[in-house]
């Protein structure tokens, strides 16, 4: 049986993707996560979810020794699905050496283990920062990068260039650099969702805590040139993202890629404003949300959305969950923590 590599398993995008090729697929799964920003108790939400088994590693990725010796003894590698790395834009920006050495240091090991034990399928999780404050919209695969807004942004571009370069020297290593928008949502039995250890920065996480008294929500800017002022964003569901791994790998797998590196954007194609989101948010849970105006945030682009046309042509992937269903699922996960946790 092959074997395919998650790194970052237990985290948001990863543990659905678990679920996805545990549900769709017959490889055997092996999850390495630090748990830096996860939690182990994902692995057993995971399998009630899907009820097969897969390995864990625990596992620093940017400790080069001990990822040649806990990984090369592992057998069969299909093929690496790369997540793992700090996301954090505000976060970036104040301790930027920790997010270069994190997400540059960890895939700069993988692609060595990758060239030494003669894995040739890679799938690398970007994100739609590397369009910075996108010159046109909505952006393309071809739209071409800006200067990064934020140090995560730069730390993708930085990602995705290590990539070409390298394949560039083994003509027969293949990838596919995925580029998310805005992943959110929960897993719709609301067993598995976002669970961000430290304060979460991202809008929907902070909406649910906000609906049960555990946190306050804070929009920074409504005075940007857009639709109502707000900053646009094209959320989609983080099950949606997850199929797309599968469907990626399948891709690479059935060596249907035209390209050595092939880029796909992932999102719906439809630009949100936080308002919106929060506008549905209230209309799915009935809860009505208490939100202060803020300044600004250093690192936040203005507006950014996907032509997802190529993903849907070339990896037969069509988003299946609209927006109120990212913020019901997401609402049914935040009320799961709460009963599980009284």
């Amino acid at each position: 049986m092959q074997t395919i590599i998650v790194t970052g398993g237990a985290g948001y995008i990863g543990s659905h993707t678990l679920v996805e090729l545990l549900n769709k697929t017959d490889f055997d799964v092996v999850s390495v996560d630090n748990f830096s920003n996860s939690t182990k108790s994902n692995y057993d939400r995971i399998k009630k979810i899907t009820s097969r088994p897969f390995k864990t590693i625990e596992l620093d990725l940017c400790d080069e020794k001990n990822l040649f010796k806990e990984l090369s003894a592992l057998s069969s590698i299909a093929g690496i699905i790369h997540f793992a790395a700090f996301k954090s834009v505000p976060d970036s920006m104040k301790d930027p050496l920790l997010y270069y050495h994190n997400n540059n240091s960890s895939l700069l090991n993988l692609l060595k283990f990758a060239h030494a034990q003669n894995i040739n399928h890679f799938i690398f999780s970007s994100s739609c920062s590397v369009y910075g404050n996108a010159t046109e919209l909505p952006v393309t695969e071809q739209t071409p990068m800006t200067k990064a807004i934020s140090a995560y942004g730069h730390t993708k571009q930085m990602g995705e260039e290590m990539i070409d370069f390298f394949s560039r020297s083994l003509p027969a290593f293949q990838s596919v650099v995925l580029r998310y928008f805005n992943p959110v949502g929960a897993h719709m039995s609301g067993l598995l969702g976002e669970y961000p250890i430290s304060k979460p920065n991202n809008l929907v996480p902070i909406i649910t805590q906000t609906a049960v008294g555990k946190n306050s929500l804070s929009v920074f800017g409504n005075d940007y040139d857009t639709k109502d002022g707000y900053c646009i964003r094209d959320y989609i569901h983080v099950s949606d993202i997850a199929d797309a791994h599968v469907k990626a790998l399948n891709y690479l797998l059935d060596k249907k890629n035209k390209e050595q590196v092939s880029l796909f954007n992932l999102g719906t194609g439809e630009g949100v404003s936080v308002l919106e989101a929060i506008k549905s948010f209230e209309r799915v849970s009935g809860q009505k949300l208490a939100y202060k105006i803020g300044p600004r945030r250093e690192g936040d682009v203005i507006a950014v959305y996907a032509n997802n046309t190529l993903a849907k042509k070339e990896l037969h992937w069509l988003p299946e969950y609209s927006l109120d269903d990212m913020m019901l699922s997401a609402w049914k996960w935040q009320q799961h923590l709460e009963a599980t946790a009284s």
